[in-house]
């Protein structure tokens, strides 16, 4: 390894092992932690309301209930908006409080403070929501263990990995995102509620724009079908899921030429805070 890799290893070290200090903090962290509770929360409930005799397990039934959570509420809601707070304020926050001078100023090239940044919002956003996935569906196990469907507890525990797996590829996905549309735009909510709406209404697109997604490929890749029902159904357009070769590299692509895109732009940025 060259002296200039080895170089700009140290740096992004650093700078990840800076900007983790930051996003752990009580102060930032305290949003993040709460949104992540809120899909732990029905499964603890769940588990509470049988142990008390207020509701029944349904074995299979409770999977397909825990693929629908994942997939309608934790993937398009709770690891987006965690995405949204974490890493639109890599650069965008550092410019609101006036501080992004102090990383130009610093000897280190501007791609390498792309890369470090984002590998520490990945790391956040991993450790926090992956954690929720990860004991969310282990309660949902141990509670399988604890009914008449408790054959199901065991097999039903490996797919914990895939599910938990599926929420770091979507912290990368979104999160490469977010990064960037916070250099490009300086109100870059607009442009995240305008990402939201096109993941959530992407159902309703021909299989070929399906494709230009991320949720579409997270959904590929979940164990679990879940059936779309109601009225809304009478206009959805089904697609085949792209196969697991294909749409975790994909996925990893994607992120990666997203952030790439991110380090060219930011070598062209210069700091105006008179104008913020």
């Amino acid at each position: 390894m060259s002296p200039a890799m080895r170089l700009w290893g140290a740096q992004i070290l650093a700078i990840v092992r800076l900007e983790l200090k930051k996003s752990f903090s009580f102060r930032r962290a305290l949003p993040l932690y709460l949104l992540a509770a809120l899909p732990l929360s029905i499964f603890v409930g769940h588990a509470i309301a049988y142990a008390r005799g207020w509701t029944e397990c349904h074995g299979t039934e409770d999977l397909t209930v825990f693929a629908g959570v994942f997939q309608l509420f934790v993937l398009r809601l709770v690891v987006f908006f965690g995405c949204v707070v974490i890493f639109l304020n890599l650069f965008r926050g550092e410019v609101v409080q006036k501080s992004l001078h102090y990383y130009f100023l610093a000897p280190v090239r501007r791609d390498v403070l792309v890369v470090g940044k984002y590998l520490s919002g990945l790391l956040t956003a991993s450790c926090i929501f992956g954690a929720s996935v990860a004991i969310s569906y282990a309660v949902l196990c141990r509670h399988l263990a604890a009914t008449p469907s408790a054959t199901l507890a065991g097999p039903a525990l490996h797919y914990l990995g895939t599910y938990t797996g599926i929420t770091v590829l979507a912290c990368a996905g979104y999160g490469a995102v977010f990064l960037l549309l916070g250099m490009l735009f300086r109100n870059p909510i607009v442009p995240a509620i305008a990402v939201l709406v096109w993941e959530s209404l992407i159902v309703f697109f021909p299989p070929l724009m399906k494709k230009i997604s991320i949720i579409f490929y997270l959904e590929s890749l979940c164990p679990v079908r879940v059936p779309f029902e109601g009225p809304g159904a009478l206009f959805a357009v089904t697609a085949n899921p792209t196969p697991v070769y294909l749409a975790v590299p994909g996925l990893v692509l994607l992120a990666l030429a997203i952030v790439a895109a991110a380090a060219v732009r930011i070598r062209y940025t210069e700091i105006s805070y008179g104008t913020e």
